[in-house]
C-alpha cells in the first residue's frame, strides 16, 4: 500500500460503527465521506465565478425529468467554441449525484477550455436498470441539437467520462452511440473511464475469467469491498450478461472512440480496466491506461490531500489532453 495512504488509514483506525446497510444509509455515508471532503479540498482551487457560466437544464425522459448541469468557459472571444465533456458520476448506479464531481468539472472546464455536461440520472433501487442507462443516453442525445447553447463544437471533441459506475455508463454509451445513426454526423471522439466496472462478476467470459484476479483476491480492501459491489449490483438489478450492464460483452468493440483508462492498484475492479483495454486494443481502438500503485477504489474523494490523489488528478488532466489530441498522457 502507498506509505502515505497506509499511515493515514492506521491513524484513523478501524471504523467504530457497523457499515451502512440501507440505500439511505449508504447515500448519507457517500455525502459525508466522499462528496463533502472532496468539495472542501477543491473549493480553494475553484476558478473565479466569472471564468465560466453554470446553468442547470431539466429535460424530459421516459417516466420523468432529469437535471443536467452545464458549464461553459468564459473567454475574450465570445464566438469561440469548445470541445464537450459529458460526465456521469459514480456510485454503483445507486448513490452519488452531480455534486460528486461538481468542483472537479468546474476546474476542468476552465483549465482545458471545455464545455461540460454533468448528468443527474435517476438512481437504483428506486429506478433500476435500465433507467440510469436510458437517462444518460437521452441526455447525450439532447446535447447534439443543443450544442450551440453550450458553445460546443462536437467536431473539436465529444468525450464521455465517468468514474466507477460512471465509467461503466461511459463504456455503454460509447457502444450505443457508435451503433446509432443519430450520431453519424457527430460521433463520440473519446471515452475517459476511471476505475470502471465493465463486466458483472456473474458474467465473466470463460476465456477471460482468470484475468479478473483482483475481484477474487482483493475482497476486503478499504473503500469498495466485494460485499458492497454485490449490493450495488443487487440494487441495479440488471441481467448480468446484458451488455448495457457488462459492456465487455458487446459482440464488437470495433469503431469505438479512443479510450483513456485509470485503474487503482488495490481495487477489486483493477483488472476490469486491463481486460477491457486488451479487448479494445484487439479491436483496433487506441487505448492508454494509467495504473496508480498502492491505492484503493475512489480513495481520492475521501483523502484528496494525499500525494497519490494529486497524481490521479494530474493523470486525468493528461488523459483529457490526450483524448483531445493535444498530446500529453
Amino acid at each position: 500500500m502507498d506509505p502515505e495512504y497506509a499511515a493515514l488509514l492506521a491513524k484513523i483506525g478501524a471504523p467504530q460503527a457497523p457499515p451502512p446497510r440501507t440505500v439511505a444509509e449508504v447515500r448519507a455515508a457517500c455525502d459525508m465521506l466522499l462528496i463533502e471532503p472532496h468539495k472542501a479540498f477543491l473549493k480553494p482551487q475553484l476558478p473565479p465565478d466569472d471564468a465560466y457560466t453554470l446553468a442547470d437544464h431539466s429535460i424530459p425522459v421516459e417516466g420523468g425529468q432529469i437535471t443536467m448541469r452545464c458549464l461553459v468557459p468564459v473567454v475574450p472571444d465570445e464566438t469561440e467554441t469548445f470541445p464537450l465533456l459529458f460526465n456521469m458520476h459514480g456510485g454503483g448506479w445507486s448513490i452519488g449525484s452531480i455534486h460528486m464531481d461538481d468542483y472537479t468539472l468546474r476546474i476542468r472546464c476552465v483549465k482545458h477550455r471545455l464545455s461540460v455536461v454533468s448528468v443527474e440520472y435517476r438512481l437504483a433501487p428506486e429506478h433500476p436498470f435500465p433507467t440510469p442507462v436510458n437517462d444518460c443516453y437521452a441526455a447525450l442525445k439532447w446535447v447534439v441539437p443543443n450544442a450551440h447553447l453550450l458553445k460546443a463544437d462536437l467536431k473539436k471533441g465529444f468525450i464521455v467520462c465517468g468514474e466507477s459506475a460512471g465509467g461503466n455508463l461511459s463504456a455503454v454509451l460509447s457502444h450505443m452511440a457508435r451503433d446509432d445513426p443519430f450520431f453519424q454526423g457527430c460521433p463520440l471522439t473519446g471515452q475517459f473511464l476511471c476505475e470502471p466496472n465493465v463486466c458483472h462478476y456473474k458474467a465473466y467470459p470463460e476465456g477471460l475469467k482468470s484475468k479478473f484476479r483482483s475481484f477474487f483476491e482483493l475482497t476486503g480492501v478499504p473503500t469498495l469491498t466485494r460485499e458492497m459491489l454485490e449490493q450495488f449490483y443487487e440494487w441495479y438489478n440488471a441481467p448480468p450478461s446484458d451488455p448495457r450492464c457488462s459492456p465487455l460483452l458487446y459482440q464488437s468493440h470495433e469503431g469505438l472512440p479512443k479510450a483513456y483508462i485509470q485503474a487503482m492498484d488495490l481495487d477489486l475492479l483493477r483488472d476490469d480496466a486491463f481486460v477491457y483495454a486488451e479487448v479494445l486494443r484487439e479491436a483496433g481502438v487506441q487505448v492508454k491506461v494509467d495504473l496508480h500503485p498502492g491505492v484503493t477504489h475512489a480513495f481520492y474523494y475521501t483523502f484528496p490531500s494525499l500525494s497519490a490523489a494529486a497524481r490521479v488528478r494530474d493523470g486525468a488532466d493528461r488523459g483529457i489532453e490526450w483524448l483531445l489530441n493535444r498530446e500529453p498522457a
